[in-house]
């Protein structure tokens, strides 16, 4: 039996030991609030029960030498398609969950377009039994609105969603809203937060047919960027604006990609003036590491809605990340299988699979002088559990649950398609080295479920709560 309580670094960590009730993480830096300090952090029953420098160490503790490691909040993203029920065939909570966890997204919050699609509160429900039995992050889940569900829509309590989405946009099924009646009446009526997904759909619907005219069937992937065009972006995103402002809705646009639309969101520098905002941005990690020229690489799998466009853009939306007109960063994570990505444009689905790799692909990109380590904390886990008013999460702190994620600044991780979790099994990082952030152990709820490149524990996750009336 393992007797040395006091691990030399995390490798030594990985031998089988007994059960402990709790786990102390020694020396490690905290990047947190807007800092970065070195303490011990003790995890009991699941929460940071005391952080504090030099802790003494108790002979029952587990404990992790994290010298040289980062330790941040796990990443909470507001934005995952993890495509169950009824696309199991793409992905599912626990194939995608797990995928999370490896990749330091210990909560996540997971959008309503499957199969049936999460427009009924029995289908809300119904998602939430999947998530307790397979999820290994924590979970809650976007109530989808109609032309046609807004009685449902009104009996929603706030608690009891993360929030009413939005497709004001291309969709599945009967899922866009392009009923201006009904969308006065969602603005209006939906409790907690509306988030949208925003797109002009009859103005790329006509470059559509534009570009057919041109290309035939086949228009080459980067043709993408302008046919789901920066135009189709600002008509939709102003109308959502426009929409918020009248009725005074809580707003949240996802996925933000032009510099057009950054015009139309005030800046929070802070957190405390973020609280205070009743409309705010999103920005997606693919958004942010990728332009228009790496379709020559990626092909349709860089084929997202909105698109990913020219590089003034990206270098716009890390310019609003910085003055925090961009409030969150998310993933969009929507995985589809690579026979779907290889057809012609019309054809080819959008969407990619990103949960494993976004914080990676943060922190490299903190690693060429882009962000900040505390800037990418803040985006990817302090300003989500702020606008989404989540109960003891997204913040190292005593009394919270024990959400926390340890990363190696000096380690690279190299993508490669054998350790992928995702069940489509491809990335747009393949074939990439990200630098500085590579993850070494993620705990959720106080238990650790990722170290040493691998699952270590079963599926923990639990349903997140909310501080809401």
């Amino acid at each position: 039996m393992f007797t040395d309580k006091f691990c030399s670094g995390i490798a030594a960590c990985a031998v089988k030991r007994p059960l402990v009730n709790k786990i102390l993480i020694k020396n490690a830096t905290l990047i947190n609030e807007g800092q970065s300090r070195h303490a011990d952090v003790l995890v009991s029953s699941g929460r940071i029960e005391r952080i504090a420098s030099n802790m003494a160490i108790s002979a029952d503790w587990e404990v992790i030498d994290a010298q040289g490691l980062w330790l941040i909040p796990g990443m909470i993203d507001d934005q995952v398609h993890f495509r169950e029920p009824g696309l199991t065939h793409k992905g599912t909570i626990a194939t995608e969950s797990a995928a999370a966890v490896a990749g330091g997204i210990t909560s996540f919050m997971e959008m309503p377009n499957v199969s049936p699609p999460t427009t009924t509160r029995q289908a809300l429900e119904d998602k939430f039994q999947r998530a307790s039995q397979h999820s290994y992050a924590n979970y809650s889940f976007w109530f989808g609105a109609t032309n046609d569900n807004i009685d449902e829509l009104r009996a929603l309590r706030a608690d009891e969603a993360c929030g009413v989405k939005v497709f004001m946009g291309a969709s599945t099924g009967n899922m866009l809203v392009d009923n201006e009646q009904v969308l006065d009446k969602i603005f209006q009526h939906a409790p907690g937060i509306v988030a949208t997904h925003c797109e002009d759909t009859p103005l790329i619907k006509r470059n559509e047919a534009l570009w057919r005219e041109q290309f035939g069937e086949a228009i080459p992937a980067r043709e993408h960027s302008d046919i789901r065009s920066v135009e189709a972006c600002l008509k939709s995103s102003s109308l959502a604006v426009s929409l918020a402002k009248k009725y005074g809705t809580r707003l949240h646009v996802l996925h933000i990609s032009t510099a057009d639309e950054l015009k139309l969101f005030d800046a929070a520098p802070t957190l405390e003036a973020l609280k205070n905002k009743t409309i705010t941005a999103e920005a997606c990690v693919h958004h942010l590491f990728f332009n228009q020229d790496d379709y020559a690489e990626l092909g349709h799998k860089l084929k997202s809605n909105p698109s990913v466009k020219e590089a003034v853009h990206q270098q716009a939306l890390w310019q609003a990340v910085k003055d925090g007109v961009i409030d969150i960063i998310a993933t969009d994570h929507a995985p589809h299988l690579l026979e779907e990505k290889n057809k012609l444009y019309l054809a080819a689905p959008s969407g990619l699979p990103l949960v494993q790799h976004a914080l990676p692909a943060l922190f490299d990109m903190c690693h060429r002088g882009i962000f900040t380590p505390e800037q990418i904390v803040t985006k990817t886990s302090h300003a989500v559990a702020e606008r989404f008013q989540l109960r003891d999460r997204g913040y190292i702190r005593e009394g919270y649950w024990a959400d926390l994620v340890l990363i190696d600044p000096q380690a690279s991780t190299q993508i490669r398609s054998e350790a992928l979790l995702y069940k489509c099994a491809w990335s747009p990082f393949e074939g990439r080295t990200l630098s500085g952030g590579h993850i070494v152990m993620t705990l959720v709820n106080g238990k650790v479920v990722w170290r040493d490149n691998k699952l270590v524990a079963a599926p923990a996750g639990m349903k997140l709560a909310f501080c809401r009336d």
